[in-house]
């Protein structure tokens, strides 16, 4: 039995056997924000009909299945900006979603220090940047913070306790059965290909060798993480970024090593880039993770330095933002790219945090891959990205907090596919 037969015997609330080819909203992408944005739509739209199209054989297998689980607080993010306001709503909100599944969660707070004088002044940025989003940080001195993390090393430090950890794989195999409950149906193991604008909607063609027929569909909301650019074109819309896949390394952190971190411990971000940094986190499997980095991989799916895709690499090559990206961040690159290359670099980045940590303890995890839009002139782009098509709706930017978000991010979907269609 195929693994997608499989899931349509053992799972038929989330996987329908008998495919529906005329919709009124197809949903690309079966990650976190794409199943959540089908269950809004069936909240928003009763009695419409959603179907959510997914090219693996299973629900949340990149980078929904593949983050360190962290429910952020919204303490990182421009004030005013749809992170800022999604992260704090949307963290509180998937707190209660998960407590009425019954998911794997908890709010277990957060430390970030600083472990240099040069970082002070940007921890207090922080901690100011926190309030303006209304999220409420604790500024504490070196033994505070040990009180909190015995083992960790810093000069100052913010505790922030609505930090919390969540199940969002679990999550999204929810909301997948969620959507089936409701009518809808949630189609793996099919690669959505053209989508032509008909007279009453788009016919969504898959691509050579899937098995589907064409879907009808009166609306299209693309939510494709890696390959959102591409759907959004296949529809015909020119968006002006690319997205370029960040691998995040992690190493994992085993023996008495582990006993050294109780819970989250972060570094100060460095402001210019919109990565938080290698920093420790102790799962709700109490299974402890040092990392990520973030090295530009060689395929949108490049997990591994051996995954290589000829078609993704000539696509970074030739946008204009990628030769810009390298010249603006070049030193930071190429410190990610020791890093990734050296786990006597990556240790040592993590025992800024913990010195104690034991280099013998820390050993090669399995990866993710960042999905981040980068526009011509090699900005990254720092906020989540929209654009409203005819009919159509493409998430163009969601990276993280996007899993903690995303409850949100769908109702924000879920109003303008309503509008556009009423």
């Amino acid at each position: 039995m195929t693994l997608r037969w499989a899931l349509r015997f053992f799972c038929p609330s989330s996987v329908t056997a008998m495919p529906r080819n005329q919709v009124d909203v197809a949903v690309v992408g079966g990650g976190i924000l794409g199943l959540a944005t089908a269950d809004a739509l069936q909240a928003r739209l009763p009695g419409s009909s959603v179907l959510v199209l997914e090219k693996e054989e299973a629900v949340a297998t990149h980078q929904t299945g593949r983050n360190s689980g962290v429910i952020h607080a919204g303490l990182y993010y421009a004030p005013g900006s749809l992170k800022a306001t999604l992260a704090v709503r949307g963290g509180d909100r998937m707190i209660d979603f998960c407590t009425q599944h019954g998911i794997a969660h908890d709010r277990c707070g957060k430390l970030v220090v600083a472990t240099t004088s040069v970082e002070i002044p940007r921890l207090q940025a922080l901690a100011e940047r926190s309030r303006a989003n209304g999220v409420a940080v604790t500024e504490l001195g070196t033994e505070e913070a040990r009180e909190r993390e015995p083992h960790v090393a810093c000069m100052a430090a913010l505790h922030v306790p609505t930090t919390g950890r969540a199940d969002f794989a679990g999550v999204a195999r929810t909301l997948a059965s969620q959507v089936g409950k409701a009518g809808g149906e949630v189609r793996t193991g099919v690669r959505v290909g053209r989508a032509t604008p008909s007279s009453d909607g788009w016919t969504i063609e898959m691509d050579h060798g899937s098995e589907s027929q064409p879907v009808a569909a009166r609306f299209l909301v693309g939510c494709a993480g890696l390959h959102a650019d591409r759907v959004a074109r296949a529809a015909g819309e020119r968006p002006d970024t690319r997205i370029l896949p960040f691998r995040g390394e992690y190493l994992d952190v085993v023996g008495a090593s582990a006993d050294l971190v109780r819970g989250l411990v972060y570094p100060v971000p460095d402001p210019r880039f919109p990565f938080l940094g290698v920093h420790l986190t102790r799962g709700l499997d109490n299974h402890v993770h040092a990392g990520p980095n973030a090295v530009l991989a060689l395929a949108r799916e490049g997990y591994r330095w051996s995954d290589i895709s000829a078609r993704d690499l000539a696509a970074t090559a030739v946008w204009p933002g990628t030769v810009r990206l390298l010249a603006r961040y070049g030193r930071v690159g190429f410190d990610e790219l020791l890093r990734s290359l050296s786990r006597r670099r990556f240790v040592a980045t993590a025992q800024r945090l913990v010195p104690d940590l034991d280099p013998a303890d820390l050993q090669r995890a399995p990866a993710g891959v960042r999905a981040q839009a980068v526009d011509r002139q090699g900005a990254l782009l720092d906020d989540f990205a929209l654009i409203d098509g005819d009919r159509s709706l493409h998430v163009l930017n969601a990276p993280s907090p996007a899993a903690t978000a995303s409850l949100e991010i769908a109702a924000l979907i879920a109003n303008r596919v309503a509008s556009a269609i009423s």
